[in-house]
């Protein structure tokens, strides 16, 4: 079964761009927010009306809609690759820049061992480049880069 994608209202869309705010500092989204299924959500910036989205939807299953923004895990959000990217500009809390030895390991997908006076999820940075999103604890911060993004480790033999 296709999930329904939700648009946020005003009340969600302000809660959710408070949270944002909350987390990263971030004040602002280019774009439509919407929701399909119970955690993903996207950020649409195309032409189309809602109501002609919702009258496609009932003819043919969209599976989803615009850029996967976020993923809601109770009341925080962890942003994606591509959201981190597009709000790259506005980002301005909870930001941990990496080395070069500790961005090679993280887009390897590997935690990074290190010790942040964060907690919670963070934006992780290379330069002017942002690589996704962590969860920071005190001796680590995990890495949620999927498997067929990440970097091929060259010194693992097969």
């Amino acid at each position: 079964m296709i999930p329904t994608i939700n648009f946020f209202n005003s009340k969600e869309n302000k809660a959710f761009l408070e949270q944002l705010k909350e987390q990263f500092g971030i004040t602002k989204l280019p774009g439509r927010v919407t929701k399909i299924g119970k955690e993903k959500i996207f950020l649409f910036a195309g032409n189309l009306e809602e109501d002609k989205i919702m009258k496609m939807q009932k003819l043919i299953p969209i599976e989803r809609i615009g850029i996967y923004l976020a993923k809601e895990f109770e009341r925080e959000y962890r942003l994606s690759i591509e959201g981190t990217q597009i709000l790259k500009d506005q980002i301005t809390k909870n930001v941990i820049e990496l080395n070069e030895e500790q961005k090679e390991t993280w887009m390897m997908g590997h935690e990074l061992l290190m010790k942040t006076d964060k907690k919670g999820f963070v934006i992780i940075k290379y330069k002017e480049d942002m690589l996704g999103t962590g969860k920071a604890s005190e001796e680590k911060i995990a890495n949620f880069i999927p498997k067929s993004r990440r970097l091929k480790d060259k010194t693992i033999e097969k």
